[in-house]
């Protein structure tokens, strides 16, 4: 697996935006996590002032889990393609938000349980993990590779900032294995209500990510490893994307457990990395809150979302668009 270095974004860019916002007539520090924000838009974008991103690409990864069968969502394993199919048809709340914001939505079908014509579908399903593998080493391989492939074809195709999200029952089983057993937290200290699990629902997933978390524990030091035995081909390809986005010097709005599961990945696989990434918004699940710690970044805005398939995103990406507005056009003070 060759991963280039990273180069990290335009410190230049920084300093130049950090001055300008310094010159605003506006109080000092007046405008908070938006001057942060300019400030990171022009130290990726290489410029200053940034220009609001215009072309945000959600790309929803699809895939099926095992471990449904477990009965550690409040949906059967089979719902996974009604959740894509609302996507499809604009009636799923990512999609309604989207064309809000000014972003467009692509569907990569990894995983899905079904006769796919993808042609990144890797498998049909992920092995349930609490009792087998996920993925074959080489499946592994093909979900990171897909995952990068995809932002090379929306970078390439314009993207100017991209959204990894997710859809598939089961999803935060695996992605609450991966994160206990990167942070050492014990699975009631991670595992969250997902789908809106009851009690007796919270305590069949609590298990299944403790039988799984003894499999995943061994390969703790070893990121592709992990994604293998524990993990599943969307978890692959999205920390496949996490990667490739800071490779290709685009940044990235991370949104919901799954997806910031795949970040811790992708930071163990390419450090560095993480300085093209933000994280959206604070989700419920308290893996969340694991996540932002280890990769030390903070959620923009608390929206008390649970979702994962970019909703959260979506609604923060007029944030980043008015912080490069407000650095741009904002009256500069009087001198003299």
């Amino acid at each position: 697996m060759d991963i280039p270095a990273i180069t990290p974004p335009d410190a230049q860019a920084q300093r130049a935006a950090a001055a300008r916002i310094a010159e605003l007539a506006v109080p000092l520090d007046g405008l908070g996590r938006l001057a942060e924000l300019g400030c990171w838009l022009a130290a990726v974008q290489g410029t200053c002032p940034p220009l609001p991103p215009g072309r945000a690409r959600v790309v929803v990864v699809a895939a099926d889990h095992g471990i449904a069968a477990g009965g550690v969502s409040r949906h059967p394993g089979s719902a996974t393609l009604e959740q894509v199919r609302a996507v499809r048809e604009h009636t799923a709340p990512v999609s309604v938000l989207a064309p809000v914001s000014g972003a467009s939505i692509r569907i990569v079908d990894v995983g899905l349980d079904h006769e796919s014509t993808d042609p990144h579908h890797v498998r049909r399903g992920s092995g349930r993990i609490d009792r087998e593998d996920a993925l074959t080493a080489e499946e592994t391989e093909r979900a990171f590779a897909a995952g990068r492939a995809v932002v090379d074809e929306e970078v390439d195709g314009g993207a100017d900032l991209l959204i990894p999200a997710s859809l598939g029952v089961g999803a935060t089983t695996a992605a609450s294995t991966l994160v206990s057993a990167l942070s050492g937290a014990e699975p009631v200290a991670v595992v969250g209500r997902g789908s809106g699990i009851d009690d007796q629902g919270w305590m069949r997933k609590t298990a299944a990510v403790r039988d799984a978390l003894r499999r995943a524990r061994p390969h703790v030091r070893d990121p592709m490893a992990l994604l293998r035995v524990a993990g599943g081909a969307d978890l692959a390809a999205l920390a496949g994307m996490l990667v490739q986005g800071a490779v290709r010097r685009t940044p990235v709005l991370v949104d919901g457990l799954v997806a910031g599961t795949a970040a811790m990945i992708a930071d163990d696989l390419s450090r560095g990395a993480r300085a093209w990434w933000r994280i959206a918004q604070r989700s419920t699940e308290p893996g969340m809150e694991l996540v932002s710690t280890h990769l030390s970044l903070p959620p923009l805005v608390d929206l008390g979302l649970r979702t994962g398939d970019g909703t959260g995103a979506v609604a923060v990406l007029p944030l980043l668009q008015m912080s490069a507005r407000v650095l741009a056009e904002t009256e500069l003070a009087a001198t003299g």
